[in-house]
């Protein structure tokens, strides 16, 4: 029988489930912190030789989903997020073996010094402990979640939206096939097993202490209610208002690559762009150029008065739209004055995600990616690599927007803190 084949049925008792699940992850954290590598390792090639195996079955537990969706009317661009192929397929095993070659963070040092006590201190790096993730749509975040959690020595708790629920619970039979092969803990990688969302609710109160973290994943709705209501830490963004400035010196046939690439690559993802700014001193040159090569592609533009008026076809924008995550074939665009204004409208209006400036000019660039208040800056590249993989830090768990701890992409390291290892011989303080 095909590992897929063995799947779990959900406990109609939420309550009791959710807070089993809060105490199986307890006690398998406590084995995870201090795995080695190598069994960690081993847990995600197992997996990974499983997934390539067991296509079919995955394919066919996604089709579920899928047809579900259309059926609910899901937009083209969380029909996107939600579908899996061939490629797609060979794309989340692949994502689990590049976990693999990262070097495990884990009981790393971080730094040590002596003080004149002759105690010797060092800082080392330590799991999180049980990590809880709720995310919508997108079942591969059920094996990057489960793998970089797993590789950095934390147990976590997996609540997939219930449109992924037949691929999501498929992957994570997979995950729990290579824990066991690996001779670790089948409940250090646990996917919540129902759609109720009292299921939610119960992770948000913290599961009895059993959760360090939550890591929100998905739309505006589902990232407030988790930060407004969480009784535990939580890692995330809001919005992805991401940003892309031309600037006059730009070269013209790199800009329109760029925002074409930032808005259509996949319009559904976080660091899609949204909003286009072009530099006033040359719009009259620059932006029907990006304008057509961006319509041309088949999106929709929605522009300020002098856009209106530099390009055919922009439709007017209103206040609304430098303030929507579109996730579609749609674009604002303004004319802003030098990349002054273009930080000024960022920073009115963006979400402290992604922001591109398109340059030529050294001295322009430094001045944005320096004033910038953003996580992730990028200059002369598209904000579609605004994730972890691109920065090789391998797969992730999603993109944090705030100040505190982590902050761009959440990947191995962004998933542990510290602690103080101080080594005396007999000190006593006088």
């Amino acid at each position: 029988m095909s590992v897929v084949e063995t799947l779990h049925t959900a406990d109609p008792d939420v309550v009791t489930t959710m807070r089993e699940i809060g105490a199986n992850a307890r006690e398998a954290a406590k084995v995870l912190r201090s795995a080695p590598r190598k069994q960690k390792d081993a847990a995600l090639l197992a997996a990974a030789m499983t997934i390539r195996a067991d296509v079919d079955l995955i394919l066919a537990a996604n089709e579920k989903d899928m047809e579900a969706a259309k059926a609910r009317g899901l937009t083209g661009a969380m029909l996107d997020r939600l579908k899996l192929d061939d490629d797609r397929i060979e794309a989340i095993a692949k994502g689990l073996e590049a976990i693999v070659e990262l070097e495990d963070p884990v009981g790393t040092t971080i730094t040590e010094w002596d003080m004149p006590s002759g105690l010797h201190i060092e800082r080392r790096r330590v799991p999180l402990g049980v990590i809880g993730i709720i995310y919508e749509s997108r079942p591969n975040v059920t094996a990057d979640a489960g793998a970089l959690c797993l590789k950095s020595g934390n147990a976590v708790i997996l609540r997939g939206g219930s449109e992924s629920f037949h691929s999501s619970r498929a992957i994570h039979t997979i995950l729990e096939h290579g824990l066991d092969a690996a001779q670790l803990p089948s409940k250090a990688i646990q996917l919540v097993p129902t759609t109720d969302r009292a299921a939610v609710g119960e992770m948000l109160k913290g599961l009895d202490g059993s959760l360090d973290l939550l890591v929100p994943r998905g739309g505006r709705s589902l990232t407030e209610r988790v930060t407004n209501d969480a009784r535990v830490p939580v890692l995330g963004h809001l919005d992805g208002l991401c940003h892309v400035y031309v600037d006059k010196d730009a070269d013209v046939e790199m800009a329109k690559k760029i925002a074409v690439n930032a808005k259509l690559r996949r319009t559904g993802i976080c660091g899609a762009a949204e909003t286009l700014l072009v530099d006033e001193a040359a719009a009259d040159t620059l932006l029907p150029a990006v304008a057509k090569a961006l319509q041309d592609a088949g999106c929709e533009i929605r522009g300020d008065e002098k856009s209106q008026a530099l390009v055919p076809g922009i439709t007017a924008a209103t206040e609304d739209d430098w303030t929507t995550e579109y996730l579609d074939t749609i674009i604002a665009a303004a004319v802003v004055p030098g990349v002054k204004g273009a930080l000024a409208h960022i920073a009115k209006y963006g979400s402290q995600h992604t922001e591109c400036i398109v340059t030529e000019n050294q001295e322009v660039a430094d001045r944005f990616l320096t004033d910038c208040d953003s996580a992730i800056l990028l200059h002369n590249a598209s904000t579609q690599y605004a994730d972890g993989g691109e920065f090789g830090m391998g797969a992730e768990i999603g993109i944090a927007t705030g100040k505190l701890h982590a902050r761009g992409p959440v990947g191995l390291e962004q998933l542990t803190t510290f602690k103080y290892v101080v080594r005396g011989s007999g000190q006593t303080r006088p």
